[in-house]
């Protein structure tokens, strides 16, 4: 759960989020990182146009150019507000300029039809208690968020599983909600699936989220499901999880941009000789 002690991604300021440092991302020494816009956009909507008895099943951020570290605001817009089904839009402006586009479809709690649909079976895990913290505290972007990781890493061969557990608050004095929680993690699917061998080369331009639920416990755990890549543009998507079982699935593409990449020289310093983080 997130910790008090620890600064928060944004200080409020009226209508405004100020980015602290910690919100710097891995592309650039005065960009944000793509999770905290994610978050704080879904974050945003949820809060005012989500009510009870509805719940977010679905959020999609155009990420179209990399905001500095100057003040955010947020303009929202109710595309449609039916009795079971609302569609709301959400933009984001970096010291005046717009940089993200969002939407969500928030649908209304109701019974389940009779019957029984097939689902894919749930993983097969330890949960996070029982594994050990990475060694490398680089591993998690040095404190932006913690890791429990359970198989693979960024960039290896193979099945690719990890819990994570955000540590900091979104905004200064907000309560960190649990779909707050997905919106502010899903942003992780790009590197997590679009990693290769040589570094990550691909910048995510978009992530959409698609849950069924909400998570019920403070980890979430993130399952590699697909990548593909052609001519410089590429996709990933991971199964999402809590310590209770599926809850959805965050999606991306993403673009080409040859360079290094902070995250994922961490993940291969920190892995031993089998490709798993340590």
């Amino acid at each position: 759960m997130s910790n008090p002690t620890l600064e928060p991604f944004f200080a409020p300021d009226g209508e405004r989020f100020i980015p602290n440092p910690i919100s710097k991302g891995p592309w650039g020494p005065t960009t944000l990182h793509g999770r905290v816009v994610v978050g704080l956009m879904g974050a945003e909507i949820e809060r005012r146009h989500c009510p009870a008895e509805f719940s977010p099943a679905r959020l999609t951020v155009d990420m179209y150019k990399l905001p500095d570290l100057s003040p955010l605001r947020m303009a929202t817009r109710v595309v449609r507000d039916g009795l079971r089904i609302k569609v709301i839009e959400a933009e984001l402006f970096s010291n005046d300029t717009p940089v993200a586009l969002a939407t969500a479809q928030l649908l209304r709690r109701t019974d389940a039809p009779p019957g029984v649909v097939w689902t894919p079976p749930n993983w097969d895990v330890p949960p996070p208690d029982q594994i050990a913290p990475p060694t490398d505290p680089r591993a998690a972007m040095s404190g932006m968020w913690a890791m429990r990781p359970i198989a693979g890493a960024m960039g290896t061969h193979g099945d690719r599983r990890v819990w994570m557990l955000e540590i900091r608050d979104l905004v200064a004095g907000w309560p960190l909600t649990p779909f707050g929680r997905v919106a502010l993690a899903a942003d992780f699917a790009s590197p997590f699936a679009n990693a290769g061998d040589q570094g990550l080369g691909y910048i995510n331009s978009d992530v959409t989220v698609y849950l069924h639920r909400t998570p019920v416990t403070g980890w979430i755990g993130f399952e590699v499901r697909n990548h593909g890549a052609t001519d410089g543009v590429a996709i990933g998507d991971c199964f999402l999880y809590d310590e209770q079982g599926p809850i959805g699935t965050a999606s991306v593409c993403a673009l080409a941009q040859p360079r290094g990449n902070m995250m994922l020289q961490t993940a291969r310093r920190s892995t031993d000789q089998t490709g798993r983080v340590q």
